[in-house]
């Protein structure tokens, strides 16, 4: 496979997560805990079975071999996937996605703190740029009342971050055993949490159906594309194309459901933005070894 179908088949996969936003505002009974479940009891099995096929090991050798970078990593992805379920419902999807885009400054930061990762100037300058992004949609989300929203956006940010780190310092170099874990620990932390605060997991049909269908489908089809296409694409090429997801997001809730993102999330956004991209630009300079963190 050569680049242009590696590229294309992560452009598929950043469509296909564009559109998490946009099934989660179609969900109307079904709380954040509720939506992680049954979005998880759907995606593990096809991650499972992609693993499998795809896989040289036995499907259970693959899970062990991940070994505590997989369970830390696994962990990561809990509050990945809670955080964005809460801050979609609590927030508009604009601001969302574009504090999710946070991911890579917050591994790059936990990378040099906790694994002496060298952090190239570019970076640094980007993350600077970045925060004050985050400043400016952050502070009005205080305004308005969507801390809250904006909070659990970031927490998905650091939990992205948490599972980035993972695969570094566990050196994976397949990051979907990791996914499946993390899919089956959050089915686990969804059930305690449904027991804790008596929400109930047996929502309305459609609810479900939606909230499945964002995991099979949506997820774990573009986790799998995504794995695929990264491995003829460099990981700052993969950084930019991502972002298409980042730009989409808001697009199909203002077509479909005429949300709209107000002046200062889009002026935050757009700057989080530049900052990605002169992060991501900046790592075509070099062809490292392994794929940075930023």
């Amino acid at each position: 496979m050569g680049y242009a179908a590696g590229a294309a088949l992560v452009a598929v996969a950043a469509l296909l997560w564009s559109m998490m936003g946009l099934a989660i505002r179609n969900i109307e009974v079904a709380g954040t805990w509720a939506i992680l479940f049954w979005r998880s009891a759907a995606m593990v099995p096809v991650l499972l079975t992609f693993v499998a096929l795809r896989g040289r090991r036995p499907l259970g050798a693959a899970l062990r071999d991940t070994g505590r970078a997989g369970l830390i990593g696994g962990a990561g992805l809990v509050l990945a996937f809670a955080g964005a379920i809460f801050a979609i419902q609590s927030t508009t999807v604009a601001n969302a996605v574009f504090l999710f885009s946070a991911a890579p400054f917050l591994a790059a930061g936990l990378g040099w703190a906790l694994l002496g990762e060298r952090v190239r100037a570019t970076t640094w300058a980007a993350m600077c740029v970045a925060l004050f992004g985050l400043l400016v949609m952050v502070r009005e989300g205080l305004a308005l009342g969507a801390l809250a929203g904006n909070l659990a956006a970031l927490g998905s940010a650091l939990g992205f971050a948490i599972f980035t780190l993972a695969l570094r310092w566990g050196r994976l170099g397949n990051m979907m055993p990791a996914v499946a874990i993390g899919g089956a620990l959050s089915m686990a932390v969804a059930l305690i949490m449904l027991a804790v605060t008596g929400q109930p997991l047996w929502v309305p049909l459609p609810d479900i159906l939606v909230s499945m269908l964002m995991g099979a489908g949506l997820l774990a089809v573009g986790m799998a594309l995504y794995t695929i296409g990264s491995q003829v694409v460099p990981a700052a090429d993969l950084t930019l194309i991502s972002m298409i997801e980042v730009m989409l997001a808001p697009v199909w809730v203002w077509l479909f459901l005429g949300e709209e993102a107000s002046s200062a999330t889009l002026w935050g956004g757009v700057i989080i933005l530049c900052a990605v991209t002169l992060n991501a630009l900046g790592g075509m300079r070099r062809k490292p070894a392994l794929p940075p963190i930023a």
